[in-house]
């Protein structure tokens, strides 16, 4: 993934409490995740992603 298709994605995910993974995306979401610049809840049905610091860093929200 390009710098500019993660910090896209990060922004999306920072723009709310809990970004709701969507169909065919959860490939991005996990390689984010690897990267240690989001959490995956997969305890609900609807798996939701949540910001890090690393990821908040990452966009420079510190």
């Amino acid at each position: 993934m390009e710098r500019s298709e993660i910090i896209s994605l990060l922004e999306v995910i920072n723009q709310q409490v809990s970004s709701s993974i969507l169909g065919g995306m959860e490939e991005d979401y996990e390689e984010l995740e690897s990267m240690g610049l989001i959490k995956i809840n997969r305890d609900d049905v609807q798996w939701s992603a949540a910001m890090t610091p690393a990821g908040n860093a990452y966009l420079g929200h510190d």
